[in-house]
């Protein structure tokens, strides 16, 4: 249960194309019952899209936390350039 709370929009396409197949390769089918799982599919995928919006925007609201620049290793304090950096900005006079 967890993948599926985890992955809902993997298991939304699987289960589509899987009725996509099987409505491809039994022709015998009645097409009033193919209909009728596309169109719950259809809902299905409306929940599905909700439910991948909600995990986006908890993502979005989650703090990220920021660390203190290390002034040494960029470089900064002691007019030191990191490997590169004098092709970007070299000054000429």
């Amino acid at each position: 249960m967890q993948f599926v709370k985890s992955h809902p929009a993997r298991l939304y396409a699987v289960v589509t194309a899987a009725l996509a197949l099987v409505a491809h390769y039994v022709p015998s089918l009645p097409s009033a019952l193919v209909l009728a799982l596309a169109a719950a599919l259809l809902g299905v995928g409306e929940s599905v899209q909700r439910v991948e919006d909600g995990k986006t925007a908890d993502a979005l609201a989650t703090p990220v936390p920021v660390e203190p620049a290390d002034n040494e290793r960029q470089g900064d304090d002691h007019g030191e350039q990191l490997p590169g950096q004098a092709a970007l900005f070299q000054v000429t006079e």
